[in-house]
């Protein structure tokens, strides 16, 4: 039956093969499993976020936004949301201006 993984052989500094190894015991994994996990994750979340990014740039333009702007907005967007939650049924419940039960911020989604 044919192998379907292939064997790759890289090296890394002294101090980083420590943490690795260190991580694997920490995990309960072999390094190839957490390699294989750190490959995963960095390639998923990489294309993700560059597809994110092209798309907000797009968006952006075709709104006429510039970096510039992008702050602002952000900020304007923030304090809207503490308006809307400090009037919700649940602020008045805590009597917590923009507060959530745990006294915390209310989440930003």
């Amino acid at each position: 039956m044919a192998r379907t993984s292939r064997t790759i052989t890289f090296s890394l500094p002294a101090e980083m093969a420590q943490r690795l190894d260190d991580a694997t015991r920490s995990e309960g994994c072999t390094r190839s499993e957490l390699l294989r996990a750190a490959v995963q994750r960095f390639i998923v979340e990489e294309r993700d976020w560059r597809r994110l990014l092209h798309y907000g740039e797009a968006r952006a333009e075709e709104l006429g936004i510039s970096s510039d702007d992008v702050a602002d907005l952000v900020e304007e967007h923030r304090a809207d949301a503490d308006l809307a939650y400090s009037a919700s049924p649940r602020s008045r419940m805590t009597g917590a201006v923009g507060r959530s039960p745990s006294g915390r911020p209310p989440e930003r989604h």
